[in-house]
């Protein structure tokens, strides 16, 4: 491809960038201060029509799409590993738990500690930990805790399938007319040979 001027280089990058053809002509340092809005908007696009300049503008437009679309692009490996790590999540990687003895209270009578086994959870530290792998994390207004990682067996259901573990079965029965049915060798001899 033919070299373009800076000028003409200039003018095709701010088009990429998303400028109008009269804010690319005029930030390119084409001299515009003499001219009416309707005259750059001419000559800006006389000079976007220009072959050199179209097909530069073609070929970075066609690369910043490409390289978006890679951006996007979410390949089969990149799912399984995601199905995967929901699959083998653990949930002793983000709390731990326990029955502990606990002081409720003491005997009004003999001052003896009243003893009740409470549930213990402790979590780890957010920033310690895989977010992505929790579906929730809540207290509700009666004070009850909940965590949940995101469905466990789903993941490995979707695993096992695309690993071709599990396949679904299908009965099919149905009930066909044969309308050749009845007919003898020679008759269908005859159908074959007027086709």
């Amino acid at each position: 491809m033919a070299r373009l001027t800076n000028k003409q280089e200039k003018f095709v990058e701010e088009l990429i960038k998303g400028k109008s053809q009269r804010e690319a002509y005029k930030l390119a340092g084409y001299k515009t201060d003499k001219m009416a809005d309707k005259t750059i908007d001419e000559a800006a696009s006389r000079l976007f029509k220009n072959s050199k300049v179209l097909a530069r503008y073609e070929e970075l437009r066609a690369r910043l799409v490409k390289e978006a679309e890679d951006e996007c692009i979410v390949s089969a490996k990149e799912v399984l590993r995601e199905l995967k790590r929901i699959g083998f999540a653990d949930i002793k990687d983000y709390l731990s738990y326990r029955t502990a003895k606990t002081v409720v209270g003491y005997d009004k009578d003999t001052g003896e500690p009243i003893i009740d086994y409470a549930q213990i959870i402790e979590l780890i530290e957010s920033e310690k930990i895989d977010g992505r792998l929790i579906q929730e994390v809540s207290i509700n207004s009666k004070g009850v805790f909940t965590f949940k990682l995101h469905d466990k067996m789903a993941a490995l259901d979707r695993l096992g399938k695309y690993l071709g573990m599990f396949t679904d079965k299908v009965e099919v029965s149905s009930q066909v007319n044969n309308p050749f049915e009845g007919l003898t060798t020679e008759e269908l001899k005859l159908i074959i040979q007027k086709l």
